[in-house]
């Protein structure tokens, strides 16, 4: 089991990783970050809404079923947004330079972080 941090810094060693965050979408605060590029926390709480917004509907929708994650493509960068299903209410966030990374090892990357994740 690796601790928040230790998980997070794994999010980096992927090809393009800019930053990572674990966020808690009950209240949009970080419970850890890594590296650089843009607010962090600003990002926590904006996609916070987001992962809100997608529940809402499903909810509306009548759709029992749950989110794997949600991918926003930039023109320059990947933000994939990844609740846990082992931790309701908490979200990895992950950012990616575009043309450095590889989406589909990237989701793999998430998912790995969150199997091992123990907090």
């Amino acid at each position: 089991m690796a601790t928040v941090t230790e998980s997070l810094k794994d999010l980096l060693k992927l090809d393009g990783a800019m930053c990572a965050a674990l966020v808690d979408a009950n209240s949009g605060m970080m419970l850890g970050s890594v590296g650089t590029g843009l607010d962090l926390e600003l990002a926590a709480a904006g996609n916070t809404e987001v992962v809100r917004a997608k529940l809402k509907t499903m909810k509306n929708l009548g759709l029992s079923d749950a989110i794997e994650d949600i991918l926003i493509t930039l023109s320059k960068q990947y933000h994939v947004i990844r609740p846990l299903a082992s931790k309701a209410g908490i979200f990895i966030y992950l950012v990616l330079d575009k043309s450095k990374s590889n989406l589909a090892l990237a989701r793999r990357g998430c998912q790995e972080v969150e199997s091992a994740l123990s907090f």
